[in-house]
């Protein structure tokens, strides 16, 4: 099930639940088909790989998937967590604006 999301790749997020609730963090991946996005530093997870020509073998730890419902935008003007909306511009274009302050999120 595809649903639209309102966080993309390169987006600030705090997380808002979990054991990493508080963390800032980059938005590295997003995956829409999944509703699940991968946070800079949030939620590690081990992962045991074997050695390869190019890659030493051994614990690797590297980010997880977190549900997209635990994650919020974070406001460009408080750095506190805020949901997004939507605007037109007099361009035409479509922008996602945080609610809190209106300051818009798209570059």
């Amino acid at each position: 099930m595809s649903v639209k999301m309102k966080i993309k790749k390169g987006d600030r997020v705090v997380v808002i639940t979990g054991r990493d609730k508080g963390k800032i963090g980059t938005v590295l991946r997003a995956i829409p088909t999944e509703s699940r996005v991968v946070v800079e530093g949030v939620n590690m997870v081990k992962r045991h790989t074997r050695q390869t020509a190019r890659d030493q073998g051994g614990v690797v730890e590297k980010e997880g998937t977190i549900h997209v419902s635990n994650v919020a935008h974070v406001d460009p003007k408080s750095n506190k967590p805020t949901r997004v909306g939507f605007k037109n511009l007099e361009d035409g274009r479509k922008v996602r604006v945080a609610r809190d302050s209106g300051e818009v999120i798209d570059v």
